[in-house]
């Protein structure tokens, strides 16, 4: 091969490297915050592509999408044209854990996201493999691609997914590959090296696809969507939201499963020592699952569609990097499959990653400027926390540019700040899952009311729409108004009143009661109200919901509010970036060389990372005050 010749291809004010779905978002974001963005991606028909499971949401990612909407963010939006199935989750549960998981249609997934990337305003979307980030004096001014092609940029986001030196294991076979036989990108790692960036390997896995007319259906238990669809993105709640549902299915694997795999354990490249990278905990493949569970008689299995004009099937729960031949004898004892015929085998995918803790929380390299990360290359997995760290990067970018003060959302304010602050402050040694178990403010950051968090900001930066902001402003008002209407309107104790509180399964009054009281008791609901509440309006669902949640839970959300209150004034405190804390007495050597590594901006990042002890956090606070005072004393001198 000769020596490249390069020429230049464009100036840009932000350069997006891949168009998975970290990459959309922060596209989108740019351009719509009038940046001149490009988007290049090693193919166009892998732009918001779903590699493995042909769903967004779930338990705790659906949170994440809610509020990628609320700021502004396309990937509610996008699910919504192409949902073919809706449950809401978690529903036996309270209201802070509810969360809704879509089926899509994925190959219209991927068009609808491809239309709306190709006619944004400001947004180049270009086919080409980035190879080289140039970087002069700690500085990003652009990228250069195989073909020799220099894009001029004051700021570049790398959301590279799983594709930075791809490999695939099926078996005993392996070759260098990109998710769903997509071309990896070989030498941007190289690059990212020279830039003095340590990397390291991940592990994830997509299960085989199947063709729908070799499954019998009738062995299995029927996954209907629930009866009343309700659509992701806060744009549609008030629309008369009806899609034609598909079912999933439900079947199990057999003690036949079990022991094919264990007697074929030593051919997985999983055990076998050839995969180096490290799994997801929380997605397995189905060899993890029998060997850490081995009491376990049987496990789940979920057949899902692809999309409504395919019959290829996605069976959950059965990633594997065994052999082709191993895993259809594998599939064919699981109950319903018996005959299955393979459209796509299992395989296992090992890529590049960094450390995310070489990110500030605007997921800005710490020492290299304009130069941020999104999605799977900073060690998360999963299409909605990849989406979420794509727009925050987007966001960012422009504000960087801007010369304005970065966009963060802490973890008092979004799942997103969860996300990102465990990111960067604690790092990952395995592949991030986000989970509602991971908040600690899980009741007052709820899927339901991630709008009325989080879209006055993202109006403010820009984002948001006039439109999004007045529904938004219009919501709060309503529910606002209603809450104060139910505390003006009070019931006395007479036969009437207590004969319905009867009816209701609640306990007689004797003294005069709001029907905002009478909410707050368990067995009685704001539509039970109805019948003796004559002044009510019609309210459409959202308003009535956020209403009842906010009376039932008023108690636990203030205790929470105050809780909230104590974190923030720790985050308060602000920790300059270029202090050496080894000029700090007192702190232990440990604290050091944490707090060194990854230079918290607040005392209460620092208090969250690993190895810095309260009796480390006291000495910052001492640290702190005593700056102050130093500082008020020669102000007055």
């Amino acid at each position: 091969m000769g020596e490249l010749k390069k020429y230049n291809a464009g100036s840009y004010d932000v350069i997006v490297i891949g168009a998975g779905h970290a990459g959309c978002e922060a596209a989108l974001a740019s351009a719509r915050m009038g940046m001149k963005t490009l988007m290049l991606t090693m193919n166009l028909d892998s732009l918001a592509d779903m590699p493995c499971n042909p769903n967004i949401g779930g338990t705790g990612k659906g949170h994440l999408v809610r509020e990628i909407d609320a700021l502004g963010g396309e990937m509610a939006i996008n699910i919504d044209k192409s949902c073919i199935q809706s449950r809401m989750l978690n529903t036996s549960k309270g209201p802070a854990v509810h969360s809704l998981r879509v089926q899509a249609d994925k190959k219209k997934y991927h068009t609808e996201m491809k239309k709306v990337i190709e006619d944004q305003a400001n947004l180049d979307l270009v086919q080409g493999e980035v190879i080289d980030i140039v970087v002069e004096k700690d500085e990003v001014k652009g990228v250069l691609t195989r073909t020799g092609a220099f894009y001029d940029g004051k700021a570049v986001i790398l959301a590279t997914g799983t594709y930075l030196k791809g490999k695939i294991f099926i078996g005993e076979v392996n070759y260098e590959s990109g998710p769903g036989g997509y071309s990896p990108s070989k030498l941007l790692s190289d690059s990212l090296k020279r830039l003095g960036i340590e990397l390291r390997r991940f592990k994830t896995g997509s299960p085989a696809r199947v063709h729908r007319d070799s499954i019998d259906f009738s062995k299995m238990d029927i996954q209907p969507g629930d009866e009343e669809v309700v659509p992701f993105s806060f744009m549609n709640m008030d629309q008369d939201f009806k899609i034609d549902q598909v079912p999933c299915y439900l079947t199990y694997t057999t003690p036949e499963t079990k022991e094919i795999i264990m007697r074929n354990l030593n051919r997985s490249p999983l055990y076998s020592g050839e995969v180096e990278g490290v799994g997801p905990r929380y997605c397995p493949s189905i060899e993890d699952k029998i060997v850490r569970f081995p009491d376990k008689e049987k496990h789940q299995v979920f057949i899902e569609p692809e999309g409504l004009n395919t019959k290829e099937m996605y069976v959950q729960g059965v990633s594997s990097s065994l052999p082709e031949e191993v895993q259809k004898e594998l599939y064919r004892s699981i109950i319903g499959l018996e005959d299955v015929k393979f459209m796509r085998s299992a395989y296992a995918i090992e890529y590049d990653c960094i450390d995310p803790t070489i990110l500030k929380r605007s997921l800005e390299h710490m020492h290299i400027k304009n130069l941020f990360f999104a999605g799977q290359i900073n060690g998360s997995s999963g299409y909605e926390e990849a989406a979420a760290q794509g727009l925050i990067a987007g966001i960012n970018a422009v504000l960087n540019i801007r010369g304005d003060e970065p966009f963060i959302l802490d973890r008092s304010e979004a799942y997103i700040g969860v996300l990102i602050d465990d990111l960067v402050t604690k790092g990952t040694n395995e592949p991030y899952r986000m989970m509602t178990a991971r908040s600690e403010y899980r009741l007052t950051l709820r899927q339901d009311n991630a709008d009325l968090r989080l879209t006055e900001k993202g109006y403010k930066i820009g984002l948001v729409t006039e439109e999004r902001y007045q529904k938004t402003m219009k919501k709060k008002e309503m529910i606002e108004k209603e809450l104060e209407r139910l505390k003006s309107v009070v019931v006395t104790p007479n036969k009437e009143i207590n004969d319905f509180l009867d009816s209701l399964g609640s306990v007689p009054i004797k003294t005069a009661h709001s029907l905002y009281d009478l909410i707050k008791r368990p067995e009685i609901t704001y539509e039970s109200l109805r019948d003796i509440d004559p002044e009510r309006q019609s309210l459409p669902k959202e308003i009535r919901i956020q209403v009842e949640i906010q009376i039932k839970y008023e108690g636990y959300i203030k205790k929470q509010l105050a809780q909230i209150e104590q974190f923030k004034k720790l985050e308060r405190k602000k920790l300059p970036i270029d202090l050496d804390y080894s000029s700090i007495k007192g702190l232990s050597n440990e604290a050091v060389q944490k707090l060194n590594k990854i230079k918290p901006d607040s005392v209460g990042q620092a208090s969250r990372i690993s190895g810095v002890s309260p009796a480390d956090i006291n000495v910052l606070l001492i640290y702190l005050e005593q700056k102050r005072r130093e500082k008020k004393e020669n102000k007055n001198d």
